[in-house]
């Protein structure tokens, strides 16, 4: 319907340039065309009157007018029932009934795609989420991410962009080291030698049970002595010494006792093995991804290097101490970044530009970045890294995801649990189930912090957002239920047949519900905000609510009866689309 608004307003605005009341070369304000918040004045008000009637020396109601005048002339289709200017001068719109009606026959004619817009008629977006090191199982803060990811990424699928999903396998870096050291000592463990624990290694059970995996494989062939394994090793931090110069060492013993090839068992063993629980954690989650991108090949790939040399040819590397610096300040960064380090290798920011480049390379017309609220310091870096590779920066997107705090009888939740100190993205799955972990993710806008209540997401009550939705459409598949035991017949066509016989408020409110569906899919993708979605079908669902205790749905009259019965099958299934966007399951039983 906004579409339709803003054709009749474009066409009126062009009309009044034809009379000479609008310059021919004035550029056009930017109004906006938006529901109304009180039904008292109509469904949809726009501003352009207002926003217009200053540049032209004319008065805001005055010009009002003569833009409805125009409109009234222009809407053939009669999808509007009334035109009307409210003071200072918005131009108010309320909806034909016999459009309002049409809804139950557009939502049965176009099923599980209604509301969306054509596969592939926008612009390519890659989604890059989740993203953790594959160093330990997910916890629940990697769990918003991924729900934020999945949704934003279905949410812009259904505007019409082709997506990519893809998770940045960080499998080349320090961290993962650590984990190959901590998997190698675990294993020396199972092979009888004792080797102090560094208190900067992983300490969860997975460790071991990698390690385990590992020694099936390798036999004792991996093993070291105690001696050789420390080596040079300078105290840790629990002996009085550098806990992170201890780590460095361990790795630095491990690579040159073990030989590359040896090593690289050990690393691939634990990146492997994590990479594979979190695939499962993910995917049990109903978050899948379309690529695993890894880090390394970057550099195998030829990424790295392209990007380096991109920004010496555009003229923005410089040579400081023997490292080459990339002058980010240039581009409103707060300081340049090393790119090569004086030694010859190549720093993480060179990893992001080669990343970066590789998005557009592999031909996607945006790139959107989800990262956790930690990462704010990457939206200008990043911003600054594509005007220095020639990149469109406006086409770098960046949101950011903050914290989840669970709670548990109204007080925070500290659990221990076998990955650590955090609690797992699994635990919390198992605990109140993937729906209501999906939707309690996404229900507040992922720049807000989020207290997650247990009890709430267990509970089956309305103030339970999850349920109180799911129980609209359960109580919609009860109604038919009901009829087939009454042998009462029904179809789609006797429904659209009959919908004049809806003449109630609720079921005036509830049709619109389901209209503005189409504009809810369009703002959510566009604002990147999942929770107008989960807001708006919770709405849907009280107007449903309101609607199946104050009406006869199963009337002995047959026409009214039919016609209900489309309205709460047609709700049914916007109910289910909605929620299948947010990655929510729509059970017909509860």
């Amino acid at each position: 319907m906004k579409d339709h608004l803003r054709e009749l307003v474009a066409q009126a605005l062009l009309d009044l340039r034809r009379e000479g009341k609008i310059p021919a070369d004035m550029v056009l304000p930017d109004y906006v065309i938006e529901r109304t918040k009180s039904r008292e004045h109509g469904d949809y008000a726009t501003n352009v009157a207002l926003l217009l009637a200053k540049r032209i020396g004319m008065n805001p109601m005055a010009l009002a007018e003569a833009l409805i005048e125009s409109m009234d002339s222009n809407d053939e289709s009669k999808h509007i029932e009334r035109v009307a200017v409210a003071k200072p001068g918005f131009i108010n719109f309320t909806i034909s009934r016999r459009c309002l009606l049409s809804t139950v026959r557009r939502v049965f004619e176009s099923g599980q795609d209604f509301g969306k817009q054509a596969p592939g008629s926008r612009e390519s977006v890659t989604v890059e989420f989740v993203s953790a090191n594959p160093n330990g199982p997910l916890h629940v803060g990697h769990g918003r991410g991924a729900a934020y990811g999945a949704t934003v990424a279905n949410l812009l699928e259904a505007a019409g962009h082709s997506v990519q999903r893809e998770y940045y396998v960080n499998d080349a870096g320090r961290q993962m080291d650590i984990l190959a050291v901590s998997v190698w000592l675990r294993y020396h463990e199972l092979c009888g030698v004792n080797i102090r624990f560094p208190d900067n290694g992983y300490k969860g059970e997975y460790v071991t049970d990698v390690a385990r995996t590992l020694r099936a494989e390798a036999g004792d062939r991996l093993r070291r002595t105690a001696l050789e394994v420390l080596e040079g090793v300078p105290d840790d931090e629990s002996q009085g010494g550098d806990k992170e110069k201890h780590v460095d060492a361990l790795i630095a013993n491990a690579r040159s006792l073990l030989g590359e090839s040896d090593y690289r068992q050990v690393f691939n063993a634990g990146l492997e093995w994590c990479l594979a629980d979190i695939r499962n954690d993910l995917h049990g989650f109903g978050v899948d991804h379309d690529l695993f991108f890894s880090e390394r090949s970057l550099s195998t790939e030829g990424f790295v290097q392209r990007a380096v040399e991109t920004l010496r040819n555009n003229g923005h590397l410089y040579e400081q101490e023997g490292a080459l610096w990339f002058r980010a300040t240039d581009f409103g960064d707060d300081k340049d970044r090393v790119v090569i380090r004086d030694n010859g290798v190549s720093t993480y920011f060179a990893s992001d530009l080669g990343y970066l480049l590789s998005k557009f390379e592999r031909g996607f017309e945006r790139a959107l970045y989800i990262f956790g609220a930690d990462h704010h310091g990457y939206i200008v870096r990043l911003k600054a890294a594509a005007q220095g590779l020639g990149l469109d920066p406006s086409k770098i997107e960046i949101q950011l995801v903050q914290f989840a705090i669970l709670f548990r009888g109204g007080e925070r939740v500290q659990m221990s649990t076998r990955a650590g100190s955090f609690v797992t993205l699994r635990e919390l799955r198992e605990e109140v189930g993937n729906d209501a972990a999906r939707f309690f993710y996404v229900m507040r806008s992922n720049d807000q912090h989020l207290d997650f209540d247990l009890d709430l997401a267990k509970s089956h009550s309305k103030e339970n957002p999850v349920y109180y939705i799911q129980y609209a459409i359960t109580r919609s598949a009860g109604l038919f239920r009901k009829l087939k035991e009454k042998q009462w017949s029904y179809n789609d066509s006797a429904a659209v047949a009959h919908r004049e016989q809806m003449s109630s408020e609720f079921e005036s409110i509830l049709l619109g519900e389901l209209m503005r569906y189409p504009e809810v899919i369009e703002s959510a993708a566009v604002n990147r905000g999942p929770q107008i979605m989960a807001n708006y079908l919770r709405e849907t669902a009280n107007a449903f609510h309101s609607f199946y205790e104050n009406c006869d749905i199963l009337s002995e009259d047959e026409a009214v009866r039919s016609a209900r019965l489309g309205l709460c099958k047609a709700t049914a299934q916007v109910l289910s689309n909605g929620l299948a966007l947010l990655g929510v399951s729509a059970p017909e039983r509860m």
